[in-house]
């Protein structure tokens, strides 16, 4: 999995809890992020749709929906902003599920599951 986060503490806080069930690789901007695409292969994405820097979140997202390679990969976007526009904007975009700010660990988790089984036809043990 890969977990797309800027925020030290968030990010810090997902890979603790997450990488009980899952492989984890982490990064926190753009270019962490196209530097972690080129070194590894990754079956399901957690991606804050608030970045810093010149791409958001559902920008990368939308990018990796282009791709033969990620088209049909699991994502899931975890956001602050929960209007229905913004659920809506992530939708769009291309993500499965849609994770909103405070969560509880093991609603995130649910939600993770729920899309990697959805998408991929197979479970998490």
């Amino acid at each position: 999995m890969l977990v797309v986060e800027d925020d030290l503490d968030n990010r810090q806080l997902i890979e603790i809890y997450l990488k009980r069930k899952f492989r984890i690789s982490v990064c926190d901007s753009e270019d962490s992020f196209y530097c972690q695409l080129q070194k590894n292969k990754f079956d399901i994405f957690l991606v804050d749709i608030s970045l810093r820097g010149p791409k958001d979140g559902l920008q990368l997202v939308k990018e990796l929906r282009l791709t033969d390679e990620y088209t049909n990969v699991p994502i899931v976007c975890i956001s602050a902003h929960v209007f229905p526009k913004d659920r809506q904007n992530a939708f769009d975009a291309g993500v499965d599920e849609f994770v909103a700010r405070p969560v509880r660990n093991e609603l995130m988790l649910k939600y993770i599951i729920d899309a990697y089984t959805s998408k991929t036809g197979n479970e998490i043990l």
